[in-house]
């Protein structure tokens, strides 16, 4: 890869990465009401799932939406479920004490498997290979998986300091479950796109 080319992979790794989206959101959401020790999990399930799905799809997973176009609206409406689900459990969650609270954040194993539910996920997996790495060969592939964990850690971190960041501001339970509905509300929106 020459590099203006890798100039521009870096480049649409960090603008799809930190650009909002379900990872992002719920990031948010997790470094408001969990803080950064308890979410550092969820922030690695979500970069090394990411990589690993990029991965997989240049190396061909992708092949199977032309093989059995069905499974795409499978994928789909499993996505529309599972994000309307987690908007529900986002609204619901009310924590004040990162200590004390029952509630979890996401686990790693649950933050890598939610990128293949996720349309933002499959949309920057599909568009970086097709464009970088269009020759489908395993070197490219790889380094294309590579960049992005390099790129989109960093990036997609910013949400989880920002959340914990906002705990000093939203310190009441009202304003805390406020803002709780309005990260929900923006996932339940985040869908309206896959209809």
């Amino acid at each position: 890869m020459n590099t203006e080319l890798l100039i521009a992979l870096i480049t649409f790794c960090f603008v799809s990465s930190i650009t909002p989206g379900p990872n992002n959101l719920m990031l948010l959401s997790s470094g408001l009401n969990f803080g950064l020790r308890r979410s550092i999990s969820h922030l690695l399930g979500v970069a090394i799932g990411f990589s690993v799905m990029v991965l997989l799809v240049g190396i061909g997973v992708s092949q199977l939406f032309q093989a059995l176009p069905a499974s795409y609206t499978v994928l789909k409406w499993v996505s529309i479920v599972y994000l309307c689900y987690l908007a529900y459990k986002i609204a619901n969650n009310h924590t004040i004490d990162e200590v004390a609270s029952d509630a979890k954040p996401l686990t790693f194993m649950q933050a890598a498997l939610f990128q293949w539910v996720n349309p933002k996920a499959w949309t920057m997996a599909l568009s970086v290979n097709a464009v970088y790495a269009s020759d489908q060969s395993l070197q490219s592939v790889m380094l294309v998986s590579v960049v992005f964990l390099l790129i989109n850690l960093p990036s997609i971190g910013c949400w989880l300091v920002l959340g914990k960041s906002l705990k000093q501001l939203i310190a009441s339970p009202i304003k805390i479950r406020l803002f709780n509905w309005f990260m929900a509300a923006l996932l339940v929106v985040s869908v309206i796109p896959m209809l």
